[in-house]
């Protein structure tokens, strides 16, 4: 299979799939995190419980969500619970061993705007604002970010801080009194990234194949630093992309009222 066989938000999608273990208790995003996770659950990782933040735990959906409150979620749940009971008892209550983030622009430390851009009093993007972010970025064990690669997303200052990452880097989630991991992972349609351990800066580990460091840096605002043991991340097999693929057209299907029968 050749770079050629599969586009560049298939291998993000694919790529943060992988991440993602059997046993992993997932507080899912909607958007890229959430086709991430069901993706993880359809292939290498079947026991995966999938939590959405309106309350529903273990849910499989067949297409992917609209928002948190699809019925789609709730229809294949085990069972669904209250907000506060999923916020105090579940998130807050260190059950959950990743969160799946998405953002509208991150900065070098894994530091998240999900609110405006621009001025927050006369903004030029509303967007829909934290949610369950900051709680989820503070809480879960450890977080995963999945976003497409620019200069207005990948930014030196982010115009509004949603949820924290790793602050000013170094020890600053320590200082402040947050004992969770933090951001460990950041996946995009161009690279794999991992903050630094001490640094905490996010720094590419892995190209996706037919990316370049010049391609890399041409959609990043700072100057970009590189493992020195830079990888190539592995293609999508073919049960990967058909099953990403079906979920896709499945969903497209759904939202247009017109549900295609699962293979």
């Amino acid at each position: 299979m050749t770079a050629q066989d599969f586009t560049p938000d298939e291998m993000m999608a694919i790529a943060a799939s992988r991440a993602l273990s059997n046993t992993d208790v997932c507080f899912v995003g909607i958007g890229p995190p959430s086709a991430a996770c069901n993706i993880a659950r359809l292939t290498h990782a079947p026991d995966i419980t999938l939590i959405y933040e309106s309350g529903t735990i273990g849910t499989a959906p067949d297409v992917l969500p609209l928002s948190i409150g699809d019925g789609e979620l709730c229809d294949t749940a085990l069972t669904t619970v209250s907000v506060t009971e999923m916020f105090r008892y579940w998130l807050q209550g260190g059950k959950i061993t990743v969160g799946f983030l998405g953002a509208a622009q991150i900065d070098r430390f894994a530091n998240i705007n999900t609110t405006v851009v621009g001025d927050y009093d006369n903004p030029k993007v509303r967007l829909p604002g934290g949610g369950g972010a900051p709680e989820i970025s503070s809480s879960s064990q450890e977080t995963y970010i999945t976003m497409k690669q620019s200069k207005r997303g990948f930014v030196e200052k982010l115009d509004f801080f949603t949820s924290f990452g790793h602050g000013e880097g170094g020890d600053h989630r320590t200082r402040m009194g947050i004992t969770t991991k933090g951001p460990t992972l950041l996946i995009t349609d161009l690279a794999i990234w991992k903050p630094d351990p001490v640094t905490k800066e996010l720094t590419v580990v892995s190209l996706h194949p037919g990316t370049t460091k010049e391609r890399v840096q041409q959609t990043v605002s700072w100057a970009v630093r590189f493992s020195d043991d830079l990888q190539e991340t592995p293609v999508p097999t073919e049960e990967e992309l058909s099953v990403l693929r079906a979920l896709k057209a499945r969903t497209a299907a759904a939202h247009a009222g017109n549900r295609v029968p699962t293979a």
